[in-house]
């Protein structure tokens, strides 16, 4: 319920109650008569609340088998069309030229000043939220994102992406629920960035007419930037947490395979392999090792060929 909540309805209310007050007050047919916007008598209250309650509803519904897609058009994956693929590009510049003032600042010798170290090492805490400069993606939530996605589980010689539905099964409690909770804010933070921008829109076409009330449409965009680097702190912090489960969880994620578990010198080729099997690449032969779940012990092999 509180995810239904904050992810999907209240993002979609803000747009609804825009919607609505542009609708009574007449902006979206001339200039409005802002003075009948809220009704008078509590009738006409219950029937505007009830009437935006359903409509944010359904319209949060209709939207919510398309939260990943929302997420990943913020994240920059547009190379879908030629326009926004030009536009990827030099978008992508413009993080590569970030990237490469980053690595300077950490790198090469800057005067020995006081704040030297300082500046330092906040260049390099930065540049460890970002991936590697030849898979940068145009925007700053993808970047967050991509870090995790191709460093928690390749440390230890896993696909993150191919593991990550697997692993993510074994998680602990406390850590899924963090996990839930930060998925959540990001989820709310892109929601409330696509909602504030739609009612930007809104706005700038209902009130062009009105100079009185043009401050609006720049407020909307203000608020849609403030929800959008919301979710790439929320990002950074879930890449952090992708990294935690497979340092935690990643000999958890053998047990369920009914794999043996390494020594720390075959642990990163143990891994390689269950990461190519995962992906369909290989199949994986090696020996199962079923452990007996009140005695600890194993109770047969048999080769693991699929």
């Amino acid at each position: 319920m509180r995810r239904l909540l904050s992810v999907y309805f209240v993002p979609c209310a803000l747009f609804v109650t825009c919607l609505y007050a542009l609708v009574r007050s007449g902006s979206l047919s001339g200039r409005g008569n802002w003075s009948g916007v809220v009704p008078s008598g509590w009738s006409g209250v219950v029937g505007s609340l009830v009437l935006i309650g359903s409509g944010s509803a359904v319209l949060g519904m209709l939207l919510h088998p398309f939260q990943v897609r929302a997420v990943r058009v913020l994240e920059g994956y547009w190379d879908r069309w030629p326009v926004t693929a030009r536009l990827a590009g030099v978008l992508t510049e413009v993080q590569r030229r970030r990237w490469q003032a980053l690595y300077e600042r950490g790198h090469e010798s800057v005067a020995d000043t006081a704040g030297a170290p300082g500046v330092r090492a906040d260049a390099l805490r930065r540049l460890a939220a970002v991936p590697p400069v030849d898979v940068l993606l145009p925007t700053a939530l993808g970047n967050a994102l991509r870090t995790g996605e191709l460093s928690a589980g390749e440390r230890y010689g896993l696909g993150t992406l191919s593991a990550w539905p697997r692993i993510y099964m074994q998680v602990s409690r406390r850590l899924s629920r963090a996990l839930d909770s930060t998925r959540d804010t990001l989820d709310m933070a892109v929601n409330l960035c696509w909602s504030f921008l739609a009612t930007a829109v809104l706005l700038t076409i209902a009130l062009y007419d009105e100079p009185g009330l043009r401050w609006l449409p720049p407020a909307a965009l203000l608020l849609a930037a403030v929800a959008y680097k919301g979710a790439v702190t929320a990002a950074q912090a879930y890449s952090g947490l992708m990294h935690i489960v497979f340092d935690l969880h990643r000999f958890d994620l053998l047990e369920a395979l009914h794999l043996p578990l390494p020594d720390r010198h075959r642990e990163k080729d143990l891994f390689e392999q269950v990461s190519a099997y995962l992906a369909g690449e290989q199949v994986l032969d090696l020996m199962y090792a079923h452990r007996d779940v009140s005695s600890g012990a194993d109770d047969g092999e048999r080769p693991a060929q699929a």
